[in-house]
């Protein structure tokens, strides 16, 4: 198993703790993150994007010149996807983007990404982080005292002090552990897990 250093608010080292193999030591194989990563990704497109086809256009159904003697190709009507302004050809209309891995897969991925987060020395196991208001100067300073500059941090539960404080600074952000995801996970260069997250997390991340 592991070893851990709890560090304090002022990154004092306080205790040392051991972390489940089967979360935090295990394969690492890129391909699932990257599934799971890309179904998020796919999942947040809007998917708004629409064109219209030649029988959408509210063109007349005038001939737009003679058949013949003008020295111009034959055409019948200016919804023609050869002509400026006319219809789209196969083009994009409304859709869902979103889809879901199996949830063994998910699962596995958040297991990979917290694996190779301690390997790399960029998971930070905070004793505890207690705020008694919203002050984003606050909770900055607790991060700058952790030597931190791009951090995610995860909670247990619900703290609106801690997660009103954190959100205008677009370098650090607060999960909660039913929240954790591979995106995120990847996105910021420190991990900072609560000691109070660590069992949640076990919990969700068990096989």
């Amino acid at each position: 198993m592991p070893l851990v250093d709890v560090v304090n608010e002022r990154n004092e080292k306080i205790d040392q703790i051991s972390l489940p193999d089967e979360i935090y030591d295990v394969e690492i194989r890129p391909h699932l993150v990257h599934e799971v990563v890309t179904a998020q990704l796919q999942s947040r497109r809007a998917g708004t994007a629409c064109t219209k086809t030649r029988g959408e256009l509210a063109y007349s159904n005038r001939k737009p010149h003679r058949q013949k003697k003008t020295g111009r190709a034959r055409a019948g009507s200016r919804r023609s996807p050869l002509w400026r302004g006319g219809g789209t050809v196969f083009g994009p209309k409304p859709r869902d983007y979103s889809w879901r891995p199996p949830a063994k897969i998910r699962k596995e991925a958040l297991r990979i990404v917290l694996s190779a987060k301690l390997r790399d020395r960029e998971l930070v196991v905070l004793d505890r982080l207690e705020m008694d208001a919203v002050k984003t100067k606050s909770f900055k300073g607790f991060m700058d005292n952790l030597s931190l500059t791009k951090a995610l941090v995860v909670i247990p539960g619900i703290d609106s002090f801690i997660e009103l404080s954190s959100r205008n600074l677009k370098d650090f952000k607060v999960l909660r552990v039913d929240g954790l995801n591979c995106y995120d996970l990847l996105r910021f260069d420190k991990l900072v897990i609560l000691r109070s997250s660590l069992a949640p997390i076990e919990t969700r991340l068990e096989r």
